[in-house]
């Protein structure tokens, strides 16, 4: 019986860590990947407090976890399918291996995944072309055409680092104007490789063994055309990694719903960071949501003494 399991190695996870540790908790993190989350595959943060120049994403995350460790943090893989609280009270999990683990607190910290256009040729044509990470696959794209499909932060942030390879660089928005943060829009607006197309949507993805077109369609004029591309770089929101956690804590989008000190309806299941409801995918807010996560569960542990 842990007091703590921490769900999840990223921003939130490791901040949880790190002050669950400085409480005297006995906890373990549970990652199914690599710890560092999303964050590992930003190729520059730029707006993390501390750092008076931009730092890689992957520095960040090492640094994160090589504190996290020193404290004493003990990482295992492994891959949760359910949370139940027992009668007792404690909280169990399920693995993926057919294992269970049990603690009186939990904090789910697993983040979310990039959302998919789920338009033809998509899925199809994923590591061919499609991809949802310039920073991984930028470099494979060296004097090509390519595509960014959105209009937020990371869009404008991966559109810029792919001018680094590619010859020029289409920036399809199905709105009239961009979301993202006026320091990078200046970047796109600055940079001669890149072309915003607005009022636009991907209707298909098509190539043979390769991408090789997108048929784009204007909302505005209804206008339908097929724009040559041999790369596509998709960034059009996250999808919360949930799907282990009960229903009854998770709202429409199947985010999870807390309190502002990230307390659930489930007393000892606290959630942070990027799966939360209303949560502005920062790794400053993930971090702080972490830490607060891993205060009121230790609060949560004294009450029960």
């Amino acid at each position: 019986m842990k007091e703590l399991i921490i769900i999840g190695a990223g921003p939130a996870g490791l901040s949880a860590a790190i002050y669950g540790l400085r409480s005297g908790l006995d906890l373990v993190l549970v990652e199914r990947l690599a710890p560092g989350g999303q964050v590992m595959s930003t190729y520059e943060v730029e707006n993390y407090p501390g750092f008076v120049e931009p730092v890689a994403g992957w520095e960040l995350m090492s640094r994160m976890e090589n504190q996290a460790r020193r404290l004493g943090a003990e990482i295992v893989s492994g891959d949760v399918v359910s949370i139940n609280r027992n009668t007792g009270g404690s909280l169990a999990l399920a693995m993926v291996d057919g294992s269970t683990m049990e603690a009186k607190t939990v904090i789910a910290a697993t983040g979310a995944s990039y959302r998919r256009l789920k338009v033809p040729g998509e899925v199809e044509h994923i590591g061919h072309g499609v991809s949802y990470c310039a920073t991984c696959d930028g470099a494979f794209f060296k004097d090509r055409v390519c595509a960014v499909v959105g209009g937020g932060d990371t869009a404008l942030e991966e559109a810029h680092f792919l001018t680094r390879f590619a010859s020029k660089v289409y920036l399809i928005h199905r709105r009239n104007s961009l979301r993202g943060a006026k320091i990078l829009q200046d970047r796109i607006f600055a940079n001669d490789k890149i072309e915003p197309l607005y009022d636009t949507i991907v209707e298909s993805i098509g190539g043979g063994t390769k991408v090789e077109n997108l048929a784009l369609k204007n909302m505005k004029t209804e206008k339908q055309y097929k724009l040559d591309v041999e790369g596509v770089f998709i960034f059009v929101g996250f999808v919360a990694n949930s799907a282990y956690l009960p229903a009854e804590i998770l709202d429409e989008n199947c985010e999870v719903i807390t309190d502002i000190a990230m307390k659930t309806n489930i007393p000892g299941l606290f959630g942070a960071g990027d799966l939360r409801s209303g949560s502005k995918r920062q790794i400053v807010m993930a971090a702080a949501e972490g830490a607060t996560a891993a205060l009121e569960a230790y609060e949560y542990i004294l009450r029960l003494t």
